[in-house]
């Protein structure tokens, strides 16, 4: 009887066994297809992106060659440029700033009194400036300057795209298959931007290498930091963002796990990402100081000076007309106290409200206080170039907004990109141009309202939404750190 029942157990056991191997290798089999689905769907979203930049290209191409001056300009490339809605500050800034001479920046550079650069400086931060001059080495006139330049850039939209997908997976697509894309990715230089703070996204949340989001906090932040700091030397904006990645390491990260032991906050790691973000900016920065201090500071002073006008796209200038015109010095005056001062005020609105939704859910979300903040900074400040969009979008993929938002968002954004160009061809060759008189009128101040009421219902909808890099644990310790984290504030 024992020997019996000694070999059903045996059996039940050895079932059991192949069963749990079974089991096993089922799972082993869905996670290898799960990977293997992961990688096409990352491929796919890359390639999707890849196609959007030829189209982004084809379309500022249309306004260079095949004829050029004697400075290597198209002919005829301002009628075109407004006419055709193909223009690029890539290619109007082939001249103007040495750039055709090949002239290093900032160097030997300056400003005049009437507020013109000279000698190679340039209006942009000194890695924008690095990359326009790195565009310029091989090219000969304006088509060539776009294309290397478009080269150049184009690695920093693939991987941004790379990275959104890693991040929010299809929702990457606004970003990859976006008429922003289409229309700024060659506007400018603001690719570099835009995956430098991405990569700032990436880096805290992600992580890097075999153990990813498995490293300590503090670790993944200051790399995040030394993103941010790079972006401030591109393109200023990114470095905003360190304010509320500070917040988030000094609440210990997703439910306070991350904060030392025994401790309510990790204040030194939140000092440390503000001295990471200023080693990396000085560090970029310094050789240019040091060694043409006066062109490097002309690129600052040249934005200061800049005064509210048509080319600026803002509020300032369109809501306030005719005081806006750029010779009321009183008014320009105002807007230079007025502007900085409401930025500020939004970046502390979004810092706030970030904190009360931290003491409700236990952490503090970073990534949401970015987006309300560029917002703010986007509505508020004097100058709203097209092609800061491109800035905006990386939030649309990585915030659960509403569908609807983003669609009107990029309707605005069209009606702006397309209507102002049509608006300045109107004004430069003698059309008419008043409001009443034809559609590029009226989609300019369509882009202009549009854009700037969606960005304040933005910026609360930011605020309230959740974020795909959002932590989902609810195992009991997680929770049990978002209970203590809220007692204890």
């Amino acid at each position: 009887m024992t020997s019996v029942r000694s070999d059903d157990q045996l059996a039940d056991a050895s079932s059991g066994s192949a069963q749990e191997t079974a089991d096993a290798a089922a799972r082993l089999r869905r996670r290898r297809l799960a990977g293997d689905l992961g990688r096409i769907a990352m491929v796919a979203i890359v390639l999707c992106c890849g196609i959007t930049l030829l189209f982004g290209y084809l379309n500022k191409d249309r306004c260079t060659g095949p004829t050029y001056d004697g400075f290597g300009r198209s002919a005829d490339v301002i009628l075109r440029s407004e006419r055709d809605v193909c223009y690029s500050d890539i290619q109007y800034l082939w001249t103007g700033r040495n750039i055709d001479q090949h002239v290093f920046p900032y160097i030997h550079g300056g400003i005049n009194k009437a507020g013109q650069l000279f000698g190679g400086s340039i209006e942009y931060p000194v890695l924008t400036g690095l990359l326009m001059w790195a565009g310029a080495v091989f090219a000969h006139n304006d088509h060539d300057f776009l294309f290397d330049s478009a080269l150049l850039l184009a690695p920093f939209a693939l991987c941004t795209a790379w990275m959104l997908g890693k991040l929010a997976r299809w929702r990457s697509l606004l970003w990859a298959l976006g008429p922003p894309l289409v229309l700024y990715a060659f506007h400018n230089w603001d690719l570099a931007v835009a995956a430098c703070a991405v990569g700032a996204v990436y880096v805290v949340h992600r992580g890097w290498g075999r153990r990813g989001a498995n490293r300590p906090l503090l670790p993944r932040a200051l790399v995040a930091a030394v993103l941010l700091g790079l972006g401030f030397a591109f393109k200023l904006y990114p470095a905003i963002f360190a304010l509320p990645l500070m917040f988030y390491v000094a609440t210990g990260g997703p439910g306070g796990r991350d904060l030392p032991p025994g401790k309510r906050w990790h204040l030194k790691g939140a000092f440390a990402v503000a001295a990471t973000v200023i080693a990396t900016v000085v560090a970029v920065n310094l050789p240019f100081m040091l060694i043409g201090f006066r062109g490097w500071a002309a690129s600052f002073t040249f934005q200061e000076l800049r005064t509210v006008d048509i080319t600026t796209n803002s509020i300032w200038f369109w809501g306030f007309r005719p005081y806006s015109d750029p010779s009321n010095i009183g008014f320009q005056h105002l807007v230079d106290i007025l502007s900085p001062t409401l930025i500020m005020v939004s970046f502390i609105v979004a810092c706030v409200l970030g904190w009360l939704r931290y003491r409700r859910d236990g952490t503090y979300p970073w990534v949401a206080v970015s987006a309300a903040m560029l917002c703010g900074f986007l509505l508020f400040h004097k100058v709203h170039s097209p092609q800061y969009t491109l800035w905006l979008v990386p939030m649309f993929v990585l915030m659960r907004v509403r569908a609807v938002w983003v669609v009107l968002y990029y309707l605005a954004d069209i009606a702006m990109g397309i209507g102002i160009f049509r608006y300045y061809y109107a004004i430069t060759f003698n059309k008419p141009y008043g409001i009443y008189d034809g559609w590029a009128a009226q989609a300019t101040a369509l882009g202009v309202w549009g854009r700037a009421a969606l960005l304040a219902v933005l910026f609360f909808a930011f605020l309230l939404a959740r974020s795909t890099v959002d932590d989902s644990d609810t195992s009991p310790a997680a929770s049990a750190a978002r209970r203590d984290v809220v007692a204890t504030t």
